[in-house]
């Protein structure tokens, strides 16, 4: 799964027609509406603003608009391009001045998915992997068992207190958890206490 990190901006003409794609972040609804107004603003006079978004990676979300174009046409190509990729918590938002000359079904359909894609290759996407986030408490003598399971799981502390007893926040990756948990079940004896905090997702740049 892959996310972006910055506004990607393609554009070319199909029989007359130009189609600008925007591609973004986006980690809400509310998110995506924000940068959609801009770009309706931005193009007050296209025929068309049609758009993708999916959202959530530990719960994927999404949504498609045609925005006038024929049902199927624009907002479902630009969608199932988000989804070939595997990116999520971003938007792309295809911007249509008609040329005069009608594209036909099968001519939206790829016009819509080229713009996207054009978006999409050009753009630096990031990993996302999604996680558990776990608290634990341990007394100071249990740091080195603490250590043994940084190296055993990939795990990415989140954060750190370290008073009487040593509270950490780690995020450990979702297909790791429950193994992860069990680990951590077997230290309670010990004086190790988890509490699990909820789902999460790490980002992290690709090469």
């Amino acid at each position: 799964m892959y996310t972006v990190q910055q506004l990607t901006k393609t554009s070319f003409r199909e029989k007359g027609s130009k189609f600008i794609g925007y591609l973004f972040p986006a980690l809400s609804k509310d998110n995506f509406e924000a940068k959609l107004n801009d770009i309706q603003s931005k193009y007050p006079d296209a025929t068309h603003h049609c758009y993708a978004w999916r959202i959530n990676p530990n719960k994927i979300e999404e949504f498609s608009q045609d925005d006038g174009e024929p049902s199927g046409t624009a907002g479902q190509p630009i969608l199932n391009k988000l989804k070939s990729f595997e990116v999520v918590n971003c938007g792309c938002v295809v911007v249509r001045y008609y040329g005069g000359t009608n594209l036909g079904t099968s001519g939206l359909i790829q016009a819509y998915g080229q713009s996207a894609e054009r978006c999409l290759k050009e753009a630096d996407r990031s990993t996302i992997i999604p996680t558990k986030t776990v608290q634990i408490t341990y007394p100071y003598n249990q740091q080195k068992k603490v250590d043994q399971l940084k190296n055993q799981f990939d795990l990415k502390e989140l954060d750190a207190e370290y008073l009487e007893n040593v509270t950490m926040k780690m995020a450990c990756r979702s297909d790791q958890a429950d193994r992860f948990l069990v680990a951590l079940e077997k230290l309670e004896h010990a004086g190790v206490t988890t509490e699990y905090l909820g789902d999460g997702y790490v980002t992290m740049n690709s090469d």
